[in-house]
């Protein structure tokens, strides 16, 4: 029988492994030329969005190999992150989305909040057994997916603030601590080149990763901590959308 240890070890493992093999292997054989690939920083400097996508599909195995529901809900988070990252528009903040929305236009953002929302709570319906945890279960993976996304404003953000996050859940026994251990696995091995400013992650790896966060933070609590943290994302989306709102208009 796997012991916890082995098992976060495992799993951490994987997530890295993947991770690295998936970023090289895209270097060699991603469809279209490299500046389809490559992307300008806040600095001015050229970087590669190659560790996105690896990053994403990485998790996503590694949270399918626990439990199925958490790869999908990575895998999702993924997806659409990876949508934003290809046809974004120039909205900010989730305000801008859903008035868009209101008038007919269906914007990049609002596919985000919904499918991102959508896979979550077909997630946490499948971590959890009573009605209001599968509820909350599903608050919790999709507020993480849009929090790790929001602070990813600068190299190693998103990635550095998995790894901080997360921490906490390695000390925990089950599937919750091998989930928690898929995100920062994941996010540990795009940290170096993200920090260096030579790739980022983009909306692919940074909802990716933050759902992976979330459905390790889902599967380690109970009613309690599912209410506090539900309670946290909540608050830090409202907050990071309301900075968003300020900052434009200055």
């Amino acid at each position: 029988m796997r012991g916890p240890a082995r098992g976060r070890t495992g799993s951490f493992a994987l997530a890295a492994a993947l991770t690295r093999a998936g970023t090289a292997a895209l270097r060699r054989t991603a469809p279209g030329t490299r500046a389809r690939w490559e992307r300008t920083n806040y600095a001015g400097r050229t970087v590669e969005l190659y560790a996105g996508p690896a990053s994403a599909v990485a998790a996503a195995v590694g949270a399918a190999r626990v439990h199925p529901g958490a790869g999908l809900a990575v895998l999702a988070a993924g997806a659409c992150g990876a949508y934003d990252d290809v046809a974004g528009d120039h909205r900010r903040g989730f305000r801008e989305h859903l008035g868009a929305l209101r008038q007919g236009d269906v914007t990049s953002g609002a596919v985000k909040l919904f499918g991102i929302s959508a896979a979550a709570l077909a997630a946490g319906a499948l971590l959890k057994e009573r009605p209001l945890d599968k509820l909350l279960a599903g608050v919790v993976i999709a507020g993480a997916a849009h929090v790790v996304n929001l602070v990813d404003v600068r190299p190693g953000r998103a990635a550095g603030g998995v790894l901080a996050l997360g921490a906490p859940g390695l000390l925990r026994k089950g599937p919750g601590a091998e989930l928690t251990a898929v995100a920062l696995g994941a996010a540990a091995a795009v940290l170096p080149d993200d920090l260096g400013e030579r790739a980022m992650i983009g909306d692919t790896g940074a909802h990716a990763l933050g759902a992976a966060l979330g459905v390790g933070v889902a599967a380690c609590n109970g009613r309690a901590g599912l209410l506090a943290h539900a309670g946290a994302v909540v608050a830090a989306v409202v907050y990071g959308d309301r900075v968003t709102a300020w900052a434009r208009a200055l």
